[in-house]
């Protein structure tokens, strides 16, 4: 019996046949604010500023026009991907508290529609960067764009408990995506913030998924702690956080960013390792999901802090070149 069968949700079809058609709208009824909830705002702003920290990353002059044009492709590709997420996730979104009032689920906007949006933006958006930037940083926006919305939604999510380590990819390749805009070309110091956030969204978002396990059950998504158990689950979020530490200090053991980030990637991985111990050794509600809450909530904090100093400094820089 495979993984989703035993969670109760053995196929996509299963799953749309447990939420009536008459849940999604047939014509929109959606206002503009209902368009822009089906982009992922949230994940947009971080996809566009891990893309600035990476086309920050050259030595080199930047013009000031096209990087702003890249930057807002790069965005536009980023909702695209969320809208094509909320389009084919509608069935699962629609019971799961945290997102049945998304614009799909809760009828706002029809599926159709949201499929037409999320695929016309993804091709507005990659010829956009193929013609400001060059067609390498177009190719991995499209990719990028590809691995989220058919490799990770349609398959990994749905099948496998590693859904979140390979998924993780798509919103690791924006810095990637942002220094080839720059430069046409790939460095090692832009795959050095794509491992960053690779190896930092399992910890991440398997905390929050200890605390909505439940939800996720019901849903049918084979989580790891649905799959694997809560102490295994655990044990990996403490085994990625210890990889997680030293690579956060890469930069600037790297030379590329300075002691200042030094300091703030040692105290913020030490923070993480500290949070991740807890989690593991704290098993009993309330106090477990307390824990795991304040690792989920630190982990968005730390994140936000290594690509904050890199794009100071590197500002900073410029400003006084």
């Amino acid at each position: 019996m495979s993984t989703t069968e035993k969670l109760g949700h053995p196929n996509r079809s299963a799953s749309r046949a447990a939420v009536s058609p008459a849940q999604y709208a047939e014509v929109s009824l959606a206002d503009p604010g209902d368009y822009l909830a089906l982009l992922k705002p949230r994940v947009m702003s971080l996809v566009v500023f891990t893309a600035l920290a990476g086309m920050l990353l050259t030595s080199g002059p930047l013009n000031p026009v096209i990087a702003f044009a890249s930057l807002l492709a790069i965005a536009v590709g980023a909702g695209a991907s969320g809208a094509l997420n909320m389009w084919y996730d509608a069935d699962i979104d629609a019971v799961m508290t945290r997102t049945s009032t998304r614009p799909v689920p809760s009828g706002k906007i029809a599926p159709n529609e949201a499929l037409a949006f999320g695929l016309t933006l993804s091709v507005f958006s990659v010829f956009t960067l193929g013609v400001v930037a060059n067609w390498l940083a177009a190719a991995l926006l499209a990719f990028t764009i590809f691995f989220y919305a058919v490799i990770y939604t349609m398959w990994l999510k749905r099948s496998t408990p590693q859904n979140i380590v390979i998924g993780g990819a798509a919103g690791a390749f924006p810095p990637v995506v942002g220094y080839a805009a720059a430069t046409g070309d790939v460095s090692l110091s832009s795959v050095v913030l794509f491992a960053i956030i690779f190896i930092w969204t399992p910890p991440h978002f398997w905390a929050l998924a200890l605390v909505k396990s439940a939800e996720y059950a019901r849903a049918g998504i084979p989580m790891m702690p649905n799959v694997k158990g809560a102490d295994h689950t655990r044990l990996e979020i403490l085994l990625y956080t210890i990889l997680l530490a030293p690579v956060g200090v890469l930069p600037w053991m790297m030379g590329f960013a300075s002691s200042v980030y030094g300091a703030i990637s040692i105290t913020g991985g030490i923070g993480m390792l500290a949070l991740a111990v807890q989690v593991y050794r704290k098993r009993i509600a309330p106090g477990a999901d307390r824990v795991a809450m304040q690792l989920f909530g630190f982990s968005i904090l730390y994140l936000f802090a290594l690509f904050a100093v890199i794009v100071a400094e590197r500002l900073f820089a410029r400003v006084l070149a």
